[in-house]
C-alpha cells in the first residue's frame, strides 16, 4: 500500500495542475476582452491629440467655467506610465514665488481627467458646485479671490481611475434632451462631460447626412427618404427602426445644418482627448430598398405602438445581417463617417437586436448574426470595437437565455465587443449572465424615461454596486456610464455617479450627502442639511426594484372609464375616511399607478425644513431649482390622493364630494403652474422656442414646433377615440403645459364625471375620448407664445402653497 503512496500523490498534483490551468485559462478568456481593450486604450492614447492642443482644450473649459482665475491653474498632461499604467490626475499647489504664476497644477492622461482634477479641486478645497444651467447652475461663489486659493499641502492629491471608461448617453437622449440643441448649448455640455469625468460620449448628431449620402449610392432618392428620417424630436426612434415618417420629412437645411454641428462636436470632444462614440448600421433601411434589391433577405417588422398598425409610420424594414448588401451599406456607412470627419474612434455603437427579436432563437444563427453586424463594421473599420446596448437582455429576458446570449456575445473577437449593462443601478444582467461570459462591459445607470421630472434615485446602489461589480470574481467591467433617456434633472444623481469613475472605494453616502448640501447652496446651514439627509434616506434611497417612469396622475391621467375594469369589475380604491385628511400613501389600483416607494409624511417634513432654512439662501439659484421641483414633488403625490378620492366619490355617488376633490384636483394643477412659472428652469416655452430656433423657413419652424408639442404630449399616432398608446410617455411638469394642457383635460374629465353623476348615466368614456383627443391634436398644431422668463418669487409661493396645502390637512 505504501508504495502506492507517491503514485497517488502524483495523481493529486497533477490533478491540482488541471484544476489550476483550467482556472487561468477560464480567467484568460474571462478577462480577455479587458486585456484587449488595454490594446485598444494604448491605440486611442496614439491617435489623440498632441499635449498642447488638449492642455489648452483644458484651459479653455477653466475660461469658460471661471474666467476669474485663469492665471490661478495650470495644465500638464502626463503618460499613462506615470499613472502606473491607468488614467489619473493629480492637484499639487505650484509653489510659486510670484504673484503672476498659477496656485494650483493640475496633471492627467487626458484633457478629460485634468479638468475633472480641476472639478475636484473646486468642489472639495472650495466648496464649489457645478450643475446644469436648467437645475441651478454652477455654485462658484464659495471659490476663495484670485491669489487666495486653498492649498492641498505637500503631498498633493492623485486618483486613478479603478475603470478606463465613464460613459455617457442613452440612445433616445439624443431627441428627448438634444433635439433644439445649437452649437452654444453644445458647448456647454461638452464641458459638463468634462467636469464630470465622461470619456466615451456617444456621438449621434448628423448621421442622416450620412446615410442621405450613402443611400444616394444605391439609388435611394430624397423622396424615398423624406418617408424613412423621422423629425427632429423622433429621430431616435426611426433610427432604431421603430417608425418611420413621423414628424418628417427633414429638409436639405436640416440635414447640413446638423452635419455641420456634428463636426463642431467632435472636433471640440478629441481635442478634450473623448473618445466619441459614432453610429454603425443596424439593419434599418428605406422601404424602396426592398424594391430596388428584391432579392435582398429583409423582413417588415411588427408594429411599434402605433393605434392601428398604421403602416405609414409603423413596420420598417430590416435588412438581415446575413445578406451580403448588410455588409456593403454597413461598410459605406462608417467609411462614409471617417471622409467626413476625418479619424474616428473606432467605437461604434449598433444595437439591432433592440426590441427586434430574431426570427429564432438556435445559437448557430444568432451568432452568424452577430458575426455579420461586425463585419460591416469592420469593413468600414479595420480597428472597429462594438459597443451594444445590453437593454434586450432585460426587456426580452425570456428570448435572451444563456445559449442565446453567448452567442450573441462570443460572436465577435473578444475585446471587439462592448456591452452596457444598461440598467445596473436597479436590474444588473452581469450577475445573471456571468460577467456577460468574459465579454467587456459597463455598469451603467438607467435612471430616468421620457426625460420626466420627478425627484429619484438610489444613492445607495450607486456608491457601492460599481465597486462591488469590479471587484466581483473574474470581472469583465470596463467602465461605469450614465444612461438616463432625458437630462437635466436630480442633479444629486448625477455628481456622484460620475465620481464613481474615479472611485476605487465605496462611498459613505450620508458623509457624501451633507458635503453636496454645503456646496450645492455655498454654506454649512443645519436645517437644510437635515432636509438632505432625510430625502436621502427616502426619495434618493428607492430599492424596490421598480423602474421610475413618472406617471403621476396629473400628467398622465388614466384614459379609462371610472367605474369599471375592461372586464366589467369595478375599480378597487383604499381611501380614508372623510374627515377633512388624506392619507397619503401609495394604494393598489386596478389602473396604472403612480410610483410611491417612500413615506410622503417624510419628505413634507423635508420641505418644511427647506422652508424654514431658506431665508439666508433665497437668492440661490441652486435653492430656488431645489425648492421648487421638492414643492412640485409634495403636490404631486398629494393630487395622486386627491384623484383617488374624487373617484371613489364618483362611484360611490357622492356628489358633494366628486365636487369638493374635483375642484381641489384643478386647483392643484393651477397652482402647480404658477410655482414652476417662478423658476426660469421649468418653462414650457423654453422648449418651444428652441424648437422654432432651428427652423429656417416658417414652414420649417411650424413643423419644429408641432414636433416638440407632440413630443411632450401625445407623443404618437391617434384616431377620434383612441389616444396614442405612448400618450404622457414623455410628460413634463413644465408650466404652460400643465395651465394649457393638463389643466383642460382634467377639466374635461371631471366635467363629465359630475354631468354622469347627476344624471345617473355610465361615464361616457368615447364621449370624452373623442372631445380630449380633438382638443389635444388642436394645441400640438399650435402657435400660442409662451414664457420664457419666470415670473413670482419661488420662495413665496412654496411656502404660501405648503400653507394652503399640507398645514390645512392632518397627515
Amino acid at each position: 500500500m505504501q508504495s502506492l503512496l507517491p503514485y497517488h500523490r502524483l495523481l493529486l498534483r497533477l490533478r491540482l495542475f488541471i484544476i489550476v490551468i483550467v482556472l487561468l485559462l477560464s480567467g484568460d478568456r474571462a478577462n480577455g476582452g479587458f486585456n484587449l481593450i488595454q490594446g485598444l486604450l494604448r491605440k486611442l492614447d496614439d491617435e489623440r491629440a498632441p499635449s498642447a492642443v488638449q492642455e489648452e482644450a483644458a484651459m479653455g473649459v477653466l475660461r469658460r467655467l471661471l474666467p476669474s482665475h485663469v492665471s490661478s491653474f495650470t495644465f500638464q498632461i502626463v503618460p499613462r506610465g506615470s499613472c502606473g499604467g491607468y488614467s489619473c490626475f493629480s492637484i499639487d499647489d505650484y509653489n510659486s514665488s510670484s504673484e503672476k504664476e498659477p496656485e494650483i497644477l493640475i496633471k492627467g492622461t487626458t484633457a478629460v481627467e485634468m479638468a475633472f482634477g480641476l472639478h475636484w479641486y473646486l468642489k472639495y478645497w472650495c466648496g464649489a458646485h457645478i450643475s446644469w444651467d436648467k437645475t441651478g447652475g454652477p455654485q462658484l461663489a464659495s471659490v476663495p479671490r484670485q491669489g487666495s486659493l486653498p492649498h492641498v499641502g505637500r503631498k498633493g492629491v492623485k486618483i486613478q481611475r479603478p475603470v478606463p471608461w465613464s460613459y455617457y448617453q442613452n440612445v433616445v437622449t439624443s431627441s428627448y434632451s438634444f433635439a433644439w440643441w445649437d452649437w452654444d448649448r453644445w458647448v456647454k455640455e461638452i464641458d459638463w462631460m468634462v467636469l464630470n469625468g465622461i470619456n466615451l460620449p456617444l456621438a449621434f448628431t448628423g448621421q442622416e447626412s450620412i446615410w442621405q449620402k450613402v443611400f444616394k449610392r444605391f439609388n435611394i432618392t430624397d423622396a424615398d427618404l423624406s418617408d424613412f428620417f423621422g423629425g427632429p424630436a423622433f429621430l431616435a426612434w426611426a433610427r432604431m427602426g421603430n417608425l418611420h415618417g413621423w414628424g418628417g420629412p427633414l429638409s436639405q437645411a436640416w440635414l447640413d445644418g446638423q452635419l455641420n454641428l456634428q463636426k463642431l462636436i467632435l472636433a471640440r470632444m478629441l481635442e478634450l482627448g473623448m473618445t466619441p462614440v459614432l453610429p454603425s448600421f443596424s439593419g434599418n433601411v428605406p422601404a424602396a430598398l426592398k424594391r430596388i434589391f428584391p432579392s435582398a433577405h429583409m423582413t417588415r417588422l411588427g408594429d411599434w405602438n402605433t393605434v392601428d398598425g398604421d403602416r405609414r409610420w409603423c413596420c420598417n424594414y430590416l435588412l438581415d445581417p446575413s445578406d451580403p448588401l448588410f455588409i456593403e451599406i454597413g461598410g459605406a456607412f462608417i467609411k462614409e463617417q471617417i471622409k467626413e470627419y476625418g479619424a474616428t474612434s473606432h467605437i461604434y455603437n449598433c444595437d439591432t437586436f433592440n426590441e427586434n427579436t430574431p426570427p429564432t432563437d438556435n445559437p448557430e444563427y444568432i451568432s452568424s448574426l452577430g458575426a455579420a453586424v461586425y463585419k460591416a463594421m469592420h469593413n468600414g473599420d479595420s480597428d472597429a470595437v462594438w459597443l451594444m446596448q445590453g437593454w434586450l437582455f432585460s426587456a426580452q429576458s425570456s428570448f435572451w437565455k444563456p445559449p442565446q446570449m453567448k452567442a450573441l456575445l462570443h460572436s465577435v473577437p473578444f475585446g471587439k465587443m462592448v456591452v452596457l449593462d444598461l440598467f445596473a443601478d436597479v436590474k444588473p444582467i452581469w450577475l445573471r449572465a456571468s460577467q456577460f461570459y468574459g465579454t467587456p462591459y459597463i455598469w451603467c445607470m438607467l435612471h430616468n424615461f421620457g426625460g420626466n421630472l420627478e425627484m429619484y434615485g438610489s444613492l445607495d446602489a450607486i456608491a457601492s454596486g460599481p465597486v462591488d461589480a469590479r471587484l466581483s470574481q473574474n470581472s469583465t467591467m470596463v467602465g461605469v456610464g450614465l444612461c438616463m433617456e432625458g437630462i437635466e434633472q436630480n442633479p444629486v444623481v448625477y455628481e456622484l455617479m460620475a465620481e464613481m469613475a474615479f472611485r476605487s472605494k465605496k462611498v459613505q453616502v450620508q458623509q457624501w450627502i451633507k458635503s453636496y448640501s454645503h456646496r450645492r447652496y455655498g454654506q454649512q446651514h443645519m436645517q437644510l442639511e437635515s432636509a438632505w439627509d432625510i430625502l436621502y434616506r427616502t426619495i434618493y434611497n428607492c430599492t424596490d426594484g421598480i423602474a421610475d417612469h413618472n406617471k403621476d396622475f396629473i400628467v398622465e391621467l388614466p384614459d379609462i372609464s371610472p367605474g369599471v375594469e375592461s372586464n366589467g369589475k369595478m375599480l378597487h380604491f383604499e381611501v380614508s375616511e372623510r374627515i377633512k385628511r388624506f392619507i397619503l400613501s401609495e394604494t393598489d389600483l386596478a389602473v396604472t399607478t403612480p410610483h410611491l416607494w417612500y413615506p410622503p409624511k417624510e419628505v413634507i417634513r423635508a420641505l418644511q425644513l427647506f422652508l424654514d432654512g431658506g431665508y439666508n439662501v433665497a437668492g440661490s439659484p441652486t435653492y430656488r431649482y431645489d425648492l421648487v421641483d421638492l414643492t412640485r414633488q409634495v403636490l404631486s403625490k398629494f393630487a395622486n390622493q386627491v384623484y383617488r378620492e374624487a373617484i371613489h366619490a364618483f362611484q360611490v355617488n357622492d356628489l358633494h364630494y366628486l365636487t369638493v376633490q374635483s375642484k381641489k384636483f384643478i386647483d392643484l394643477i393651477k397652482d402647480i403652474d404658477i410655482l414652476l412659472g417662478s423658476n426660469d428652469n421649468f418653462l414650457l416655452g423654453t422648449w418651444l422656442e428652441s424648437a422654432k430656433g432651428l427652423g429656417t423657413s416658417p414652414q420649417e419652424k411650424q413643423q419644429y414646433e408641432w414636433n416638440a408639442r407632440t413630443q411632450v404630449t401625445m407623443w404618437y399616432d391617434n384616431t377620434k377615440t383612441k389616444q396614442s398608446m405612448l400618450h404622457d410617455y414623455a410628460n413634463k411638469y413644465w408650466s404652460g403645459l400643465l395651465e394649457d394642457y393638463y389643466l383642460p383635460r382634467a377639466c374635461t374629465y371631471f366635467g363629465y364625471l359630475l354631468k354622469s353623476l347627476r344624471e345617473n348615466r355610465s361615464f361616457p368614456l368615447d364621449q370624452w375620448r373623442g372631445e380630449w383627443i380633438a382638443y389635444s391634436n388642436k394645441w400640438q398644431a399650435g402657435s400660442q407664445l409662451y414664457s420664457v422668463k419666470a415670473t413670482g418669487d419661488s420662495f413665496s409661493i412654496s411656502r404660501s402653497l405648503f400653507r394652503k396645502y399640507i398645514d390645512a390637512t392632518s397627515y
